[in-house]
């Protein structure tokens, strides 16, 4: 793993094998970015179910101001911890995704979604976010998963891609 384009690119991730999860593959976070592109410059960032932080990191290294990494597991936790030494603008929070309202007082507007698939948690995160006033007006949200049926009025779809078993979906918040 690697971080593919702005200032940080080439530097090597480190990564973990943790049953459940999975990197995003180059090729996937490199379509991914070029998908969101403008919207990357000058945002706040959530890498919800972070992982290793590698979609965080790659929007800092793009121009994102900040990015709070949330995890609840203690190895992905360390892991963005190293990953994220020498960059500015990161944030680190050891939690369940369903429980940041407790300790975050900022709103996003841009959010990347990449849970367990097997977990089926797109739908249900996107409400939670919604429900605790999370996201900014506009906000672009990446969502990663396999096979999931989620919708809800309040999120347009902007991009839709598929790249083998994986689903990449660019949404967009709008309060109604």
């Amino acid at each position: 793993m690697r971080i593919i384009s702005g200032k940080y690119k080439g530097r090597v991730l480190k990564g973990f094998n943790i049953d459940g999860t999975r990197p995003t593959m180059d090729r996937v976070k490199e379509s991914l970015f070029a998908m969101i592109g403008k919207e990357v410059k000058t945002s706040i960032c959530l890498d919800l179910y972070a992982g290793s932080g590698s979609l965080g990191i790659e929007a800092l290294s793009n121009g994102a101001l900040s990015c709070m990494f949330v995890d609840k597991n203690k190895i992905a936790i360390d892991t963005i911890k190293e990953n994220t030494k020498m960059i500015d603008g990161v944030k680190i929070l050891q939690s369940d995704a369903f429980k940041i309202h407790q300790k975050v007082t900022e709103t996003y507007n841009l959010v990347f979604l990449d849970p367990p698939y097997h977990l089926h948690l797109i739908g249900k995160t996107l409400s939670y976010l919604m429900e605790k006033k999370l996201l900014k007006e506009g906000a672009i949200i990446i969502c990663e998963y396999e096979e999931e049926a989620f919708s809800n009025d309040n999120f347009e779809v902007l991009k839709e891609r598929k790249y083998g078993s994986k689903w990449v979906k660019v949404l967009k918040y709008q309060k109604k």
